[in-house]
């Protein structure tokens, strides 16, 4: 005889989970600006939002036709640059701009060439410590790094790139006193929830392997 317990259903499922097809899926992911370095030394500075970090490797996905890969791929230097919340008017004008010409095929329509990325998005170039291309000054957090691997995704559609972080700067108002630590409850990514711009909310609780000293607001 079967003794097990019946599951129930949670009090808040007012309805079975919809079988959809979304066109996209960045569900709540960071923002960060890439700066790279171009062929003829001047530099481009790109949003995306397909990015995470193991250790002290940042994981990026890019596509392949655009400015940023094509640096990578011979230039292997960059900046990972993440913006605040407020920034993402700064964000937004660099997202219709290439800095790719010959014009992409697929971006032909959408897009237009733009030399100067940092002007165009209002934001001022930083000279970087360990790697060639420039930080952008106003991010609040500047990951300076080096592509070990650019390699196809699984699909084939988009480049996987492995970045050794080198060097991390943060602006002090958002790292806990005396520590090397970033304070959560002040420092905020800038968050891409389906193509929509996001900051985060107020903190709901704290991991058992949170090493960051409590602080008080």
């Amino acid at each position: 005889m079967n003794t097990a317990t019946p599951s129930t259903t949670p009090d808040n499922t007012s309805a079975a989970h919809a079988a959809i097809e979304p066109s996209i899926l960045y569900f709540g992911t960071p923002v960060v600006l890439l700066s790279t370095e171009n062929e003829n030394g001047s530099f481009n500075l790109a949003p995306m939002s397909s990015a995470w970090a193991l250790g002290h490797v940042v994981v990026l996905g890019l596509g392949p036709g655009g400015q940023t890969a094509h640096n990578l791929r011979s230039r292997p230097d960059l900046v990972v640059n993440l913006p605040a919340p407020a920034q993402w008017p700064a964000v937004e004008r660099l997202a219709p701009l290439t800095g790719r010409t010959p014009m992409p095929v697929d971006k032909r329509g959408t897009f237009r060439f733009e030399a100067d990325k940092f002007a165009a998005a209002g934001l001022w170039p930083e000279p970087s410590e360990l790697v060639r291309p420039p930080r952008a000054a106003e991010c609040p957090i500047q990951m300076e790094a080096r592509a070990a691997r650019v390699q196809p995704d699984a699909s084939g559609a988009f480049l996987i790139v492995e970045a050794q972080v080198l060097k991390v700067h943060a602006d002090p108002r958002i790292v806990v006193p005396g520590s090397q630590h970033i304070d959560p409850a002040v420092w905020s990514p800038l968050i891409y929830n389906f193509r929509h711009y996001f900051g985060l909310g107020s903190e709901l609780g704290r991991s058992f392997r949170s090493q960051t000293p409590r602080q008080s607001h």
